[in-house]
């Protein structure tokens, strides 16, 4: 098997273990899964995922003697700034729209990869790449008018704020994804990794003064979970990038949407209508058939 679709297959189950973790803990009570458990805010679950990830890569770095602050610090910061933005938004849309819709507008980051390069890059974009661009944001109206339960709806409900905000997050992974691609030849994996928690960290703790959950018992192992499965995640996801084509990769990437698909219907119960199906279908549809144009 290619190298790049085992790496991007690992990080894709790696992400959906995440994913699953963050959804509990952003229900609470609420699910019955586990507990007892409290409910946490996003950042303060994008701060114990950066702790983690900054020990590990730390450890990491200072054994294989690589330079902490990298080569292209430019692109490095870039990418931190931009992941912690993405990841930051991605987990409160987790908290409070279904799983599989959640993954899926996240899953618009392609799309947003070939507007930023067009824009920053001067990337040429096909007619038939803009159809396709078209064919995946008409899947989002698709999910977003089916059910609209208002502005401050409850974990589980669909609004336009919420697939509004995973749109904003897809954006940022978008600019994630093109610096890691322009990092590719300047710095190790590792380092590339290493300025999300560096960048990351500092912005939670503050947010924390204003929001902040003390952990109480197993509590404590999930939050450390979460930080160590997002730390595989986003390696396997670099290793991914760099040893394959975005054309053979990419397909593979999908089946995040299809585990958490079926978590959210088996785990949490979440029941998506036709409608919203079909808009999934075409979001990601079209962000395969997107990418494998711009690639040949």
């Amino acid at each position: 098997m290619n190298k790049g679709i085992l790496y991007i297959i690992l990080s894709g189950f790696c992400f959906i273990i995440v994913n699953f973790f963050v959804k509990l803990l952003g229900a609470g009570n609420s699910q019955n899964i586990i507990e007892g458990l409290q409910k946490y805010p996003g950042h303060e679950l994008v701060l114990a995922r950066s702790i983690v990830s900054l020990a590990i890569s730390l450890a990491v770095i200072k054994k294989r003697k690589i330079p902490v602050f990298g080569k292209n610090k430019k692109w490095l910061i870039i990418r931190g700034l931009s992941g912690t933005i993405a990841l930051t938004i991605f987990f409160y849309t987790i908290h409070y729209l279904p799983l599989a819709i959640a993954a899926t507008v996240q899953y618009l980051a392609p799309i947003f990869t070939i507007i930023i390069a067009m824009i920053l890059l001067k990337e040429r974009v096909k007619l038939l790449q803009w159809l396709f661009i078209g064919v995946s944001f008409s899947g989002v109206a698709l999910i977003a008018l089916n059910k609209i339960s208002g502005i401050d709806s409850e974990p589980g409900g669909i609004s336009f704020l919420w697939i509004g905000l995973g749109l904003i997050s897809a954006v940022f992974s978008g600019l994630a994804y093109t610096a890691i691609i322009k990092l590719k030849s300047t710095d190790a994996p590792i380092t590339i990794v290493l300025y999300f928690p560096m960048i990351a960290t500092p912005i939670m703790i503050l947010l924390c003064f204003y929001s902040f959950t003390m952990p109480q018992g197993i509590e404590w192992i999930i939050l450390l979970l979460i930080g160590i499965f997002t730390q595989f995640a986003q390696i396997l996801m670099t290793y991914a990038l760099h040893n394959g084509s975005a054309s053979t990769i990419t397909p593979f990437q999908y089946l995040g949407a299809i585990y958490a698909f079926l978590l959210g219907y088996f785990v949490f119960d979440e029941t998506l209508s036709t409608v919203v199906n079909i808009g999934m279908c075409l979001v990601i549809g079209g962000v395969i058939v997107n990418v494998l144009i711009r690639k040949r």
